[in-house]
């Protein structure tokens, strides 16, 4: 929600995951289909057990020295980074596996890492340490000799303790397996319980690492995984691309946690497992602080960085234990009543006789897969396949089974792959035992059948060539709505920018950029609609007013010229968050903590035939109470999105649409000069917004808006639509005693194809393929099933619609897809605008189970990183809020800036890492290729801005120092990226866990390029619409246009766009009071050259109203605030 950073707001919540895409053909059982992206081995390789965690095998490889980076990383953990891509020079850095053929000595099996890299290398080897000598039985397969880039895995007798061993299956058709057959007399994986537990520890989210077991010490029987027939490939448009994961209740718990603890530290008891059952109110990971983490002994996991997509596929469980035993024996005792009392006792209790299992799938704690939920069974089938962005140091990939209750979940056992097995591009497939929280087997013969294959990010070919290249680009894959072609967009800064206000800007063909005017477009749009107006907000106002200039239209209000279009004929509807905490009962009012407006709107037009549908944001009722209070209190319906019929030509109408950042509701309106008092008794006399101050407000400055909109023409304003119409009919459906009510909304939409005036979606293209200025435009959103009304009601179908599954519901999660695609894809620079900056928790030094786990902070930091060791220039702008909007002292922005800080250290020091590893660290420092800036504003006094009378502000209070210093920042509310000056991403969704998850806050966002203006169609930096709209908004904040910032990624616009940053910051913050030409503030932080962000020494709190500016956090860990 808007400012939910503010202390009497609401703060925010999390999970992860991806959609999952529909095959090109039905998935068959054994194994995945046959479609890798790269050719396969000339035979199938043997692997040996997946847990050979302690066995002292050995493989042939190049000896690299050690990352010269320092770890505060207890034990003997390896840290490995990937290869850098095709294009760059050779390996500054050590990978695990370089390895030529070598000829086996023994008939013992092996372990061949069918390499995917690029590279030449000598012999040597890595030991695992072992703690006897007994091997695993020969397996008399003849193996053939290995690729050139193969990594073989020679003599290396496995050992094992215990009493568990598993099944491996290399069958390449259909095929069913005896869960039977794994016994439980088998040695086990795991070690024993009592050497688990004598290395408990409480984690204190300290930065450290995983690590391994004990080595086991009794032979187990021998098995054999497989590599598999070729995987689905990744550069094809039907193939998802995405991340199916858990909902947000239902995270994985413990596991590997990438921390140690010391000994001194708590020791868990039996009852304690690495894996727990979630029992907080939302089921997730985030209330668990205890966390047990086994010590490290004689061996290690090698902990590497995935980077790139995992293809899973999970198949089928057997023989799964009853975790409903007392709800069985709670039916059986009543079916002895009568059976109309029986029926009465939880409706189908007698029907619940067994486990309702799931699986989740995690890397480094962060979930990001998840199946549907199978009802009653102990052999699920589910098929189900994920296709799932990484951007993850970890040491091992977690299965995790669980059975579905009521309220939370309860563990069934976990199957763990580790991460070296899968780090060579071949896929793993097999038979796994499910072990329980104790390390032993959940059930005799309890496994489940799965297949996972890491591609890295320089075999997806599809991030390779710029985000829009080529004339058969087709988008971001996997997502809910597709690319669609023929558009025209308009891009907007600001609500409005008068004339003259910018410098002109040129642009190819000998065009000029021209600025749109977002509200006074907003306001003709309306006026000219002759059959429908659709308006879908956090917050819509009916006194404001868009047109604020001497021309007619500034007399009338929103209000006004809706009901006015009403009267017309013309259909009005407005589907606006319905805020919690304001109500209007029996003449009781009450406005309300987020102060929306929400009821003064409704009242506004409730004797009109404009339709005001007050929208909560609501769990499904298969969620438990606790669930549905959580989300119907914190989170929020965030669209903002305008849909009007506009003239289409030859008496015809079409559906055009705005979307963006923009609510149509007060303190919005803003110009790119941000006046902080001279507007105060003109332009906004009735629309003051400043929620930083309490009390008296007056002759305080104004909280200045930055935002970003776009306006939609052509096929992708029906998905816009088509949006609307889904959430239309969810919200509108009668619950309760609305089902008497005589005014239902479910007839209110208008059915197009019933209106032959207006175009369709098949007619809808407005420009040619060969037009200069066409749009190629596609929708994405974060929202689920609750909340809109089409998605399929069987969850086997959701990937038919390019869905993910939570616990009881589907998810749209493409706005995060399409952010981790755009910035996979980006070659030069990367330019953002955000409310908010939060994510990749699993990645910092601490607190890494918060679960803000986006990938996006993280995949950046990783461009960065690659494009350094390719000893290529990129660089990254984020401009975010000087602080989030509330009072900077409370707890909740205090908590949020503390979350910013880590997500900034975290991305610091990657690319430290990187320059260190590249050896460049003493010529170019972290902020040689990202920077964080801020918006701010100060203003003269002169004749202009008669300020307001009122009762005095003490001296020493936020609003008498903000009057006295005369300045104030610019609140940064856009939702925006560029890309290359090729690509542009915008609309309602933050940068954080609550706008990217899709359970939270539903959101709606727009990607778009222009064919015609790609660096791969000119063969030279684009200079089309984006790179004008990009350029526009430097101009604004910069006071400036100059030659180096037709060239972003450069060193030299780099440190002249910082420079200039840190200029304005110091002026913002000086004694003397002068009046400010840019307002673009480097964020008032200090980066040193190792990329350690600290407070900026003589500004540690923001000047006048105070407030720490890295944030603090004292209180419990939770995640309402990410």
């Amino acid at each position: 929600m808007e400012n939910y950073g503010s202390s009497n707001s609401y703060p925010y919540q999390n999970s992860y995951a991806y959609p999952h895409n529909t095959p090109p053909n039905p998935p068959p059982q054994y194994p995945p289909p046959n479609s890798d992206p790269y050719p396969p081995p000339p035979a199938p390789a043997l692997y040996p057990s997946p847990y050979p965690y302690n066995s002292a095998y050995s493989f042939s490889s190049q000896t690299y020295p050690q990352p010269p980076f320092p770890t505060s990383h207890s034990g003997p953990l390896d840290y490995h980074h990937p290869p850098p891509t095709s294009h760059s020079g050779p390996l500054p850095y050590p990978y695990p596996y370089p390895a030529p053929p070598v000829a086996h000595s023994s008939p013992q099996p092996t372990l061949q890492h069918h390499g995917s890299f690029q590279y030449s290398s000598s012999s040597g080897h890595f030991h695992y340490e072992q703690s006897s000598g007994v091997n695993y039985p020969s397996v008399d397969v003849s193996s053939p000799p290995a690729p050139p880039r193969a990594n073989s895995f020679s003599n290396h007798p496995l050992h094992r303790q215990e009493s568990y061993g598993y099944v491996g299956v290399r069958n390449s058709a259909h095929q069913d397996f005896n869960a039977q057959s794994v016994s439980s007399t088998t040695p086990s994986v795991y070690p024993p319980l009592d050497d688990l537990l004598s290395n408990v520890h409480l984690s204190d989210n300290r930065p450290t690492a995983p690590t391994a077991p004990t080595a086991p010490a009794s032979p187990p029987a021998p098995a054999v995984g497989t590599s598999s027939p070729q995987s689905a490939r990744y550069d094809r448009q039907e193939e998802f691309y995405g991340y199916p994961n858990s909902s947000f209740s239902n995270n994985l718990v413990g596991s590997y946690s990438d921390q140690v603890g010391s000994p001194s530290h708590f020791v868990g008891s039996p009852t304690h497992s690495v894996y727990s059952h979630s029992d907080s109110f939302n089921g997730s990971q985030h209330s668990q602080s205890l966390q047990i983490v086994p010590q490290q002994n004689k061996g290690s996991l090698k902990v590497l960085l995935l980077h790139g997509n995992l293809d899973i596929w999970v198949y089928d469980a057997k023989n799964l234990p009853n975790m409903d035993m007392f709800h069985k024996t709670f039916g059986d005792m009543f079916a002895r009543l009568p059976g109309n009392v029986t029926n009465k006792i939880e409706g189908h209790v007698k029907n619940k006789i067994t486990s309702d299992p799931y699986v989740t799938i995690s890397v480094s704690n962060a979930v990001i897969g998840r199946t549907y939920v199978i009802s009653n069974s102990e052999d699920p089938v589910w098929e189900q396949h994920f296709n799932v962005p990484v951007a993850h140091y970890a040491a091992e990939v977690h299965f995790v089974v669980k059975d579905s209750d009521v309220v939370g979940s309860q563990l069934i056992g976990v199957v763990a792959i580790p991460v070296e097995h899968i780090y060579s591009g071949e896929r793993v497939e097999g038979v796994y035992p499910i072990l329980n929280g104790s390390r032993k087997p959940c059930k005799p013969g309890a496994v489940l059948r799965l297949s996972i294959q890491y591609i890295p990010i320089e075999k997806l070919s599809v991030y390779h060539f710029g985000v829009g290249a080529g004339p058969d680009y087709f988008g971001v894959p996997g997502t809910y709505f597709p690319l669609r072609k023929g558009g025209r967009v308009t891009l907007y800064q600001d609500a409005h920018v008068p004339d003259g206000c910018l410098p002109e800007l040129r642009l190819d063909g000998g065009f000029s950029y021209v600025n749109g005017k977002c509200w006074q477009d907003i306001f003709d749009a309306i006026r000219q609609a002759q059959r429908l107006i659709y308006i879908t907000g956090w917050s819509v106002w009916h006194l404001v007013k868009l047109v604020r200039d001497s021309s007619p239209s500034s007399n009338f209000s929103l209000g006004d010229i809706l009901r006015s279009k009403s009267q017309e004929g013309v259909r009005v509807l407005l589907l606006i968050w319905d805020d919690p905490t304001s109500r209007s009962i029996l003449g009781y009012k009450t406005d309300g903590i987020m102060q929306t407006h929400d009821e003064e709107t409704r009242r506004f037009f409730k004797h009109s035939s404009v339709q005001v549908l007050l929208c909560p944001r609501s769990a499904g009722k298969r969620h438990s109470w606790m669930k549905q209070r959580e989300v119907e209190t914190i989170y929020t319906h965030h669209q903002k999105t305008v849909i009007v019929d506009a003239d289409a030509g030859n008496n015809r109408r079409k559906i055009v649409a705005f979307v963006g950042g923009l609510d149509l509701c007060d303190g919005r309106y803003d110009t790119p000069h941000h006046p902080l008092f001279r507007t105060l008794q003109t332009t906004h006399k009735d629309d003051f917004h400043n929620p930083t101050f309490t009390g008296t407000l007056a002759g305080c400055p104004r909280e200045p808006w930055h935002d970003l909109h776009s306006r939609i023409d052509g096929p992708a304003a029906y998905d816009v639509l088509t949006n609307f119409e889904e959430r239309w009919l969810k919200a509108s459906k009668p619950h309760g005693m609305s089902k008497l009510k005589r005014k239902l909304y479910d007839d209110a939409l208008l059915r197009l194809e019933r209106i032959p005036d207006i175009i369709g979606l098949s007619e809808a293209t407005c420009t040619s393929e060969n037009d200069p200025e066409n749009w190629h435009v596609q929708i994405f959103r974060s929202i689920d099933s609750n909340s809109v009304k089409q998605f399929p009601k069987d969850p086997k179908e959701a990937r038919s619609k390019n869905l993910m599954c939570g616990k009881n519901v589907l998810i749209d999660m493409s706005i995060h897809t399409a952010y981790v695609k755009a910035i996979r894809a980006a070659q030069h620079f990367i330019y953002i605008e955000n409310q908010y900056f939060i994510g990749s928790s699993y990645n910092w030094s601490s607190h890494k189970d918060l679960g803000a786990n986006n990938l996006i902070p993280m995949e950046i930091a990783l461009k960065i990183a690659d494009k350094i060791r390719a000893n290529e220039r990129f660089a990254a702008y984020i401009v975010i809020p000087m602080w989030p909007e509330g009072v900077p002292t409370g707890a909740a922005t205090q908590r949020i800036l503390f979350w910013q800080h880590k997500t900034m250290q975290m991305m610091y020091e990657t690319i430290y890492k990187a320059l260190v590893e590249a050896g460049l660290d003493n010529a170019y420092s972290p902020q040689d290729y990202l920077n964080f800036f801020c918006l701010g504003n100060r203003e003269a006094a002169d004749g202009n801005d008669t300020l307001a009378t009122g009762s005095p502000n003490a001296a020493n209070t936020p609003q008498a120092l903000s009057r006295k210093s005369r300045r104030f920042m610019i609140y940064v509310h856009s939702k925006g990226m560029i890309v290359d000056d090729e690509y542009v991403i915008l609309g309602s969704a933050n940068i954080n866990q609550r706008s990217m998850e899709g359970t939270r806050d539903t959101e709606i966002a727009m990607g778009a390029y222009q064919p015609h203006h790609t660096r791969a169609r000119k063969l030279r930096s684009p200079c089309g619409q984006i790179y004008g709209y990009r350029m526009s908004l430097w101009a604004e904040p910069l006071g400036i246009i100059e030659d180096s910032f037709t060239q972003p990624e450069s060193l030299d616009c780099v440190r002249r766009v910082r420079s200039m940053g840190e200029q304005n910051w110091k002026q913002f913050a000086a004694d003397e009071i002068t009046e400010m030409r840019g307002h673009l503030l480097k964020y008032p932080v200090e980066v040193d050259q190792k990329g350690k962000v600290k407070s900026l020494p003589g500004n540690e709190s923001f000047p006048d109203v105070g407030g720490n500016i890295i944030g603090s956090f004292t209180a419990i860990q939770e995640n309402l605030t990410i």
